[in-house]
């Protein structure tokens, strides 16, 4: 769920799109199985939950995938 009505918003694909789009914003790019270690080592979160948020920054025209590498859209 993108925002959850319950009182765990930490759960939601919004918050951790967060998590890896300040990753991103950090490094630039980063090998999409590089991107998941880093961003699981502030904050677990499953593999599932993680390619959703990657499709909600590709959806909002934030995040790119091109060849293995999550690019920032500029």
């Amino acid at each position: 769920m993108l925002l959850p009505d319950n009182i765990h918003p930490e759960n939601s694909i919004y918050f951790n799109a967060s998590l890896v789009l300040q990753t991103l914003q950090e490094f630039g790019k980063l090998d999409m199985l590089d991107l998941y270690h880093i961003v699981t080592k502030n904050k677990k979160i499953s593999f599932p939950v993680y390619i959703l948020c990657l499709d909600w920054l590709y959806i909002i025209n934030v995040a790119e995938l091109k060849k293995g590498e999550v690019n920032l859209c500029s």
